[in-house]
């Protein structure tokens, strides 16, 4: 580290995090006072076990040999800011954000028609389409190579409709998921029964499982999968929390 130069990360200034019961919800607090999020939200969720975890983050952050923690040692912490500040003052820009995926989405975008590679894309990638047709009767366009399409107008009617009327909870969590994955339609799955991080990210993540079936194991690509594997769960266990109240 170059002299005078201060180590990433602010500094831990509390000692004890813990849990409150009010009004509005359960409230995260630091020596007594309660967590205030960047626009002065305090830090308040209606689920206690979510609120619990939301501590256990504020515990275990900063206990390092630093002293020191950033916004990823607090990723729970994150999407609760995004549901309580972002979402409820720009609802619609975050819904146009996420609905701009539709024409991107990462399933829609096949090899070549006939390859190897376009046969086991279609494996794995089809049924998810299908399941999400079944959902929400949105059947999306696919395409051979890299040239982009744009979905129907009924088909992004649909979708808009299915942001609209989902919970801010829901909105933050898919603000997480969905440009992790590089697809709305794997973020919209993750609310179906059954549906666990292990399926989306093995299928957003197939063409670099091919190759390295391939070609051997490259562990920056390994690295990224589980990172990507840690983010899409954190999302999940957010709402999965949120709803155990």
């Amino acid at each position: 580290m170059l002299a005078g130069r201060q180590p990433a990360g602010r500094k831990r200034f509390w000692k004890e995090a813990d849990v409150v019961q009010e009004a509005e919800g359960f409230a995260v607090r630091l020596d007594g006072r309660t967590v205030r999020l960047p626009a002065g939200t305090a830090l308040s969720v209606p689920s206690r076990a979510l609120a619990e975890a939301l501590a256990a983050e504020w515990r275990a952050a900063g206990l390092g040999e630093s002293g020191r923690f950033v916004p990823a040692d607090l990723p729970l912490t994150g999407i609760a800011g995004s549901m309580l500040e972002r979402i409820p003052q720009a609802r619609d820009g975050v819904i146009q954000s996420l609905l701009a995926y539709a024409n991107s989405d990462l399933l829609c975008y096949r090899d070549a028609a006939g390859s190897a590679l376009a046969r086991q894309q279609a494996e794995v990638w089809d049924p998810l389409l299908q399941q999400l047709e079944a959902a929400h009767g949105c059947r999306l366009t696919v395409t051979s190579g890299v040239m982009p399409i744009c979905q129907t107008d009924d088909v992004l009617r649909r979708l808009y409709h299915v942001l609209g009327t989902s919970a801010q909870e829901e909105l933050a969590v898919l603000g997480v998921v969905v440009p992790a994955l590089g697809s709305l339609a794997l973020g919209l799955l993750m609310f179906e029964a059954g549906m666990e991080a292990q399926i989306l990210v093995h299928a957003a993540t197939l063409d670099e499982q091919i190759q390295m079936a391939t070609w051997g194991v490259d562990t920056e690509v390994t690295d990224r999968i589980a990172a990507l594997q840690d983010e899409v769960g954190c999302a999940m266990r957010f709402l999965a929390l949120y709803r155990q109240g």
